[in-house]
């Protein structure tokens, strides 16, 4: 069965983060991250991750914004104005609203060959929007999901 990843980086050193994805033989990263420009983490910050993941361990690297929540969702969220649930129901509206589906068809559907990772910066995916756009690709695509 095909495998989706998904990872965030915080928490992670950059030995342990390369080794994650090395390990699971991801091909291509695709960042879903708002902001790839981030200080939060020097070696995922873009565009230097490009060149760590070609480099060290032979993955290309996509970035793509229709996987990233607005600025308004993402700050409301951050601001505990949103709850979870809150950011979740803006979050799904915006995937309708962004045509996923469609997107994910036309763009990704080699994901049943390759292994793509999601890339974002929660350490965990409980309250991250990747667990929310892999979802998406498992109800497409019906692939396994592995957190890493």
């Amino acid at each position: 069965m095909a495998r989706l990843y998904t990872i965030g980086f915080t928490k992670k050193s950059a030995q342990k983060f390369f080794e994650l994805l090395e390990n699971n033989k991801v091909n291509t990263i695709i960042d879903i991250r708002l902001n790839n420009t981030s200080q939060l983490s020097g070696f995922a910050k873009y565009p230097d991750i490009t060149f760590f993941l070609k480099r060290l361990s032979n993955i290309d690297y996509l970035h793509d914004f229709k996987f990233s929540p607005t600025e308004d969702i993402l700050k409301n969220y951050k601001k505990k104005v949103y709850t979870w649930k809150d950011y979740v129901e803006h979050f799904d509206d915006l995937m309708i609203e962004r045509e996923i589906e469609k997107h994910i068809i036309s763009n990704y559907s080699d994901c049943l060959e390759k292994n793509y990772c999601l890339l974002c910066s929660e350490d965990t995916p409980e309250n991250c929007h990747r667990r929310l756009v892999s979802a998406i690709f498992n109800e497409i695509f019906d692939i396994e999901l592995k957190h890493l």
